[in-house]
């Protein structure tokens, strides 16, 4: 019974199913997600302290804070952009679904006597009844969603902007898409791991989705449990990106190679992209 659970479970399921658990949320995988946030040499979860500073330093310059003053970052996490917004001189609002992320953004900004509103909600149900001068959405988190889900997002944060306010979003390229692996691994774990605090073994499948999208499947098998959990991954061109924010309204201003507004090349693992209202 065990083996045809797991086979059942390890089947590789229809494109962009959703978890059925909120693992960002889970009270130990929260944890964890955390502390590798607040690594400034690993770039599992936030990019490293290097780049993140010189990202910071770009975006206030492209997009000064005396032109764009009020800024809303999408996904903010335990708010390492948004503490560096503001201390450049933006009003700033960080949204995320972690509670976790948030109260521990919450209690720094507090710490260092930083005015910063945070929420704890759901960006797919962006309501936040402000008009914004610029929204951002860092580390590709817009590629994690799906196709329907991306098209709500987009016009959430369309209706959150003030006319002519900017959108500034970052994705995986399709050279990113071009260098991944498909592969099976396992990995097993006595205690304290990344997925539980006793002991399990974690069963990973690398998939392909012809044309741009992948997907990372994490099973979780205990002695209590059987949980799958999935990591989708949509991968854009310059074009494809600006296709799918066309629809939505938005005007494309310009595409970089990343955050740091590096010019891209074939080679480059990522784009970013800002959008005019």
């Amino acid at each position: 019974m065990m083996f045809k659970n797991i086979y059942t479970t390890l089947k590789k399921p229809p494109l962009y199913e959703k978890s059925a658990v909120a693992f960002w949320d889970d009270q130990y995988i929260s944890k964890q997600m955390l502390k590798a946030h607040l690594d400034p040499d690993f770039e599992g979860a936030s990019r490293k302290l290097s780049f993140i500073n010189q990202s910071a330093a770009w975006i206030s310059k492209l997009l000064p804070p005396t032109d764009y003053p009020s800024l809303l970052d999408v996904g903010c996490g335990p708010g390492i952009y948004a503490e560096r917004f503001v201390k450049a001189g933006y009003q700033v609002t960080g949204i995320d679904f972690s509670r976790r992320s948030i109260n521990y953004a919450k209690e720094s900004a507090a710490n260092q006597g930083l005015d910063i509103a945070y929420n704890c909600q759901d960006y797919l149900k962006l309501d936040l009844n402000a008009d914004f001068d610029i929204v951002t959405m860092i580390y590709c988190d817009y590629g994690a969603l799906s196709t329907a889900d991306r098209g709500n997002l987009l016009s959430r944060v369309y209706q959150s902007l003030r006319p002519g306010g900017r959108f500034l979003l970052d994705v995986f390229s399709m050279a990113a898409y071009d260098r991944f692996e498909e592969k099976q691994t396992w990995d097993f774990c006595l205690a304290d791991g990344f997925w539980r605090q006793d002991a399990y073994l974690a069963l990973s499948g690398f998939y392909r989705y012809a044309p741009n999208v992948t997907l990372e499947e994490i099973c979780i098998v205990s002695e209590k449990e059987l949980v799958p959990y999935y990591l989708w991954t949509t991968y854009f061109t310059a074009e494809t990106l600006s296709k799918e924010a066309a629809s939505a309204g938005f005007k494309v201003l310009n595409v970089f190679g990343d955050m740091a507004g590096n010019p891209g090349t074939d080679e480059s693992q990522t784009l970013a992209i800002l959008l005019k209202k």
